[in-house]
């Protein structure tokens, strides 16, 4: 049986470079950092080192980068501390970011009473720019916007300098979930005036368990895990020395292979979208995921003609097939609920109809892409 996995908006396989370095660092750095003999010096080094390179990546300073356990920690890092110690009143976020986002407002708004505006979405999903101003406007509260830079289920693509430049305007402060994005985007956090963004390092090949926040200098955030002093006083815990140099080293592979990686992998989106939509009538892309040019070229959410009384058996049938994909985020396995993103961009029929996302990596094959294709078709014509 063939093995196709394109779930890799979920998680990447690393890097085979990475996982030598992080058997290097399991095996001869042993220290604590935060112990001040050579055993604990050697491995800060390569903690600090790892900061300082990432920093540079993103033209920020080392002292604006605090590793965190991945993204999930990273967002709730910087939107529960700017209620509870910068005493944000009021979030504008929407109804179709990460659940790592979308639980934290909630949690504020139970605990704290923050007001959480949502912007009204266009009919693909997009943020509708001119009302995020207008809510802008209307009050006078701290306001923090969280808003994700590209959507992990449906690919949109938020014009982030647009949101940092009306957040700069109206004196707000700008979070963004750049899970999705670093690692596959250039990113200059020198123009692209974000205060925050949380990042995880097993969406662009490297470890899972490990990712940073970046905390823009100034703005006074606290820590969300009390105990030590490590990073800066704001993430309390022992650094994970070998995950922090295999994400730092993944990191500098993305972004040094950026052009060519970038290519290939786009070119596998646009031939498995002409592939799929010569051989199955009917298909939809979910999102703006099917423009090329204005969605993530990771990822594809397609909506299939499928009676719903036959959708359920599809992702078990693609299992046994040895097809990985997944039906909307990881986060949601398990869960008897629908996707929150797409009953935001679907019509009521369509939400009936199953969805699927396949998301794609330099590990992948246009031959891969065609047994999908086959398998696709041979269930959709038995029905």
């Amino acid at each position: 049986m063939k093995q196709v996995y394109l779930d890799n908006a979920a998680t990447t396989q690393l890097r085979p470079e990475v996982v030598t370095r992080m058997v290097e660092v399991l095996s001869d750095f042993h220290g604590n950092p935060s112990s001040t003999h050579s055993y604990g010096r050697s491995a800060k080094s390569l903690v600090e080192t790892a900061r300082k390179n990432i920093a540079k990546q993103l033209n920020v300073t080392a002292a604006e980068i605090i590793f965190t356990s991945g993204g999930t920690e990273a967002d709730n890092l910087a939107i529960h501390s700017c209620v509870r110690d910068l005493k944000v009143e009021r979030i504008i976020t929407t109804g179709i970011e990460h659940h790592a986002v979308v639980y934290i407002v909630d949690h504020c708004k139970e605990k704290y009473g923050t007001q959480v505006d949502h912007v009204k979405l266009q009919e693909c999903g997009t943020p509708d720019y001119l009302h995020l101003e207008k809510l802008l406007q209307a009050s006078g509260q701290k306001t923090l916007v969280s808003l994700m830079h590209i959507n992990n289920e449906i690919g949109n693509r938020l014009d982030i300098d647009r949101v940092a430049a009306l957040c700069k305007k109206y004196n707000a402060l700008f979070h963004s979930d750049c899970v999705q994005s670093i690692g596959h985007y250039e990113m200059d956090l020198s123009t692209t005036l974000v205060d925050f963004t949380a990042v995880s390092a097993h969406k662009f090949h490297g470890p899972k368990g490990v990712g940073f926040a970046f905390v823009r200098k100034g703005t006074g955030l606290k820590p969300l895990i009390l105990g030590g002093s490590q990073e800066r006083g704001i993430r309390a815990g022992t650094e994970s020395v070998h995950n922090i140099v295999g994400m730092d080293l993944a990191m500098q592979m993305a972004y040094d292979h950026l052009e060519e990686d970038r290519a290939y992998v786009k070119g596998l989106k646009e031939y498995f979208k002409n592939q799929l939509e010569a051989k199955i009538d009917s298909i939809k892309f979910n999102g703006t995921c099917g423009d090329l040019n204005h969605s993530t070229y990771t990822l594809l959410n397609v909506c299939l003609p499928c009676p719903a009384d036959k959708a359920a058996m599809l992702l078990f049938t693609l299992d046994l097939k040895g097809i990985a994909c997944s039906k909307g985020s990881a986060c949601q396995s398990g869960s008897q609920k629908g996707s929150h993103v797409l009953s935001q961009v679907l019509t009521d029929e369509d939400l009936d109809k199953p969805s699927l996302r396949f998301s794609f990596s330099i590990y992948n094959t246009k031959e891969e892409l065609d047994y999908v294709v086959e398998v696709l078709k041979e269930y959709l014509d038995a029905l």
